[in-house]
């Protein structure tokens, strides 16, 4: 290799990686923002009572882009049993997205997509199996203050026959850190 090959192949070297610690740099600035605009939350659920049980865990992520807006992803599994009968699993995610008309006030919406699994025991008769995918676009309001929302959201796809809810009216609380 001649000398001038080896200082142009040399530059272009000490040119490459100067970009690629650039590069780094700049990757790595924009990671740091990205995780300080991440907010994790969720719910969890337990009820129980004369021959009832039913547990819920809900973990939530959102992306807060400036003070009004946020949007995110919300995983949701459930399990209910009703005095050994008749069992539910429900597993599934939901998108959202969170508006805040002014500091106090946050407008919401939710679609969700759950799978149900539903199994029936009737006195002398085989178990009956159901599974099938529910939809649910929630639209809501609620008082904001801090990471603490409260509020009420309704179903506009509401069906009484396939809803794992039991009205389109559904209380909430979100909390995020």
């Amino acid at each position: 290799m001649k000398k001038t090959e080896f200082r142009y192949v040399g530059k272009l070297f000490f040119i490459a990686l100067f970009l690629l610690s650039l590069t780094k740099s700049f990757s790595q600035a924009n990671k740091n923002e990205f995780w300080q605009h991440l907010r994790f939350g969720g719910g969890i659920g337990l009820s129980f009572g004369d021959g009832f049980f039913s547990g819920t865990l809900a973990p939530s992520a959102i992306y807060q882009f400036n003070d009004q807006f946020a949007a995110g992803l919300a995983l949701h599994g459930t399990y209910a049993s009703l005095k050994n009968d008749t069992n539910a699993t429900i597993l599934g995610g939901s998108v959202l997205a969170l508006y805040n008309v002014i500091p106090e006030i946050q407008l919401s919406a939710e679609f969700e997509e759950l799978h149900v699994t539903r199994k029936y025991k009737y006195w002398g008769s085989p178990d009956q199996t159901r599974n099938y995918w529910y939809p649910a676009l929630f639209l809501g309001v609620g008082f904001h203050s801090n990471n603490f929302t409260i509020g009420i959201r309704y179903d506009v796809l509401f069906d009484a026959d396939e809803s794992i809810y039991a009205s389109a009216f559904a209380p909430f609380v979100r909390v995020y850190f």
